[in-house]
């Protein structure tokens, strides 16, 4: 009995012509991610020498730490040779991922002893106000639902990938932030001109009928429009952020249970309250 392959998340074929429409001038989470990433390196006391750069953007990443850095396409399995890096980036691409674990535990194995592993990605509450649209939309005007923006991953839920890759000192944290749009569809052109557009695996392969995106507006509109500003609408992105370390006898260990010397409440000053029977 042979074992069927897991379903796929993404249509690897509509991503690549996806990315190959991105504007440059669309490119703003791809702006902050880069600061991010650049003051994050800027607070760890030490140069690194062999840096990758896992993207599907490597124009917009070409240069983010400098020339040195390699640059290689986020495929399935990625161009990376075990214990060679001191430093990998997975850049705005894990969201796409079939299998972001596997994604990680690669990046993890091409790191050398005490190399540092950093992702970042959008997902947490990214475009939910144009999830619920949509599906509202296309419920009232078809009667049934499609997948249209890719499952955003939960910071809780990254964070355990990290340690599941065998990564220390993991930390996962997101950056939650609103930009305005004139209109939802104005919201849907950008996403496109990001290379952001829906290239799901199990999407509608004929074209959305207008009336679906224009009562998406609708509702988008309604729920979210703020009045006060031209009626323009929210759209949230939330960029999650990795960090773990490839494990090294140097890095601070955590004590075992029971061996500290000093008690919780004398180092808080605070006074022990006895419970009662």
């Amino acid at each position: 009995m042979t074992q069927s392959a897991p379903p796929r998340l993404t249509d690897r074929t509509a991503l690549a012509r996806n990315r190959a429409r991105t504007r440059d001038e669309a490119l703003f989470l791809h702006d902050l991610a880069i600061e991010d990433i650049q003051d994050r390196l800027a607070m760890v006391n030490r140069s690194f020498t062999d840096a990758v750069i896992v993207t599907g953007h490597p124009g917009k990443w070409a240069n983010a730490l400098g020339p040195s850095a390699r640059i290689i396409p986020d495929d399935e399995v990625l161009d990376l040779t075990p214990g060679t890096q001191d430093l990998v980036i997975h850049a705005m691409a894990l969201h796409w991922a079939d299998d972001p674990l596997g994604q990680i535990i690669q990046c993890a194995r091409a790191l050398r002893p005490d190399g540092l592993f950093l992702a970042v990605f959008p997902g947490g509450q990214t475009l939910s106000e144009l999830r619920a649209a949509l599906a509202q939309a296309e419920a009232e005007v078809t009667g049934g639902l499609s997948p249209r923006v890719a499952p955003m991953a939960e910071i809780r839920d990254m964070g355990g990938l990290l340690q599941r890759a065998g990564l220390a000192l993991p930390v996962a944290d997101g950056h939650p932030f609103t930009a305005t749009y004139p209109s939802a569809l104005h919201l849907m052109r950008e996403l496109r001109h990001m290379g952001e557009g829906n290239s799901l695996a199990g999407r509608l392969r004929h074209p959305t009928r207008p009336r679906v995106l224009l009562r998406a507006a609708e509702i988008y509109a309604e729920a979210y429009g703020d009045p006060s500003a031209d009626h323009r609408i929210p759209a949230t992105f939330d960029l999650v952020t990795l960090t773990g370390w490839s494990p090294d006898d140097s890095q601070p260990k955590p004590l075992r249970p029971g061996s500290a010397t000093t008690r919780l409440a004398d180092a808080l000053n605070a006074r022990d309250l006895p419970l009662k029977d």
